[in-house]
């Protein structure tokens, strides 16, 4: 099912496709991050991704509460964005020789990820509490507020020394 597809037709429908479409993400995320902290060298960074990787998994337990609360079985749609975002991650980090600069341009791809995650949960939390769920909005909210954190550590860790070690 396509965005601007025929099937969907309410805001219902709307929620829906993005609800599944974030559960694909995030399921897709959990696979690539193992990956990510096995190639870091900086050891805050290998650190993490880890940590990401465990509170990925509370997203995806997360979703699968929304999805009960709305009474549908949890299941993810193909997300193009994400796919997209990890492919290209992917394929930047094979073509980088230097562990610094691979520990840089990782830092870079997962605030992709991030930022994407973030303008997903922003906008169904707003959804959920403009459909009269604020119930699945508070759900949504807590995992928010998980991601923009994580794109702050994402920031510092950047700024604070990986950049650096990159450019040295």
């Amino acid at each position: 099912m396509g965005l601007f597809s025929k099937d969907i037709q309410t805001m219902d429908d709307l929620f829906m496709h993005t609800l599944r479409d974030i559960y694909y993400a995030e399921k897709q995320v959990k696979k690539a991050l193992p990956k990510m902290a096995k190639k870091a060298v900086d050891p805050a960074l290998k650190a993490g991704f880890e940590t990401h990787l465990e509170e990925t998994k509370g997203h995806i337990e997360r979703l699968d509460q929304v999805f009960t609360l709305m009474g549908v079985k949890p299941k993810g749609v193909t997300c193009d964005a994400i796919d997209g975002i990890l492919k290209e991650a992917e394929s930047v980090m094979a073509e980088v020789s230097d562990e610094h600069v691979l520990d840089a341009a990782m830092v870079a791809a997962a605030q992709a990820v991030e930022h994407y995650e973030i303008t997903r949960y922003g906008t169904l939390s707003t959804w959920a509490t403009e459909m009269g769920r604020p119930d699945v909005a508070t759900l949504l909210k807590q995992t928010l507020a998980e991601e923009e954190a994580t794109d702050k550590k994402l920031s510092k860790l950047a700024k604070g020394h990986v950049n650096q070690a990159a450019a040295a």
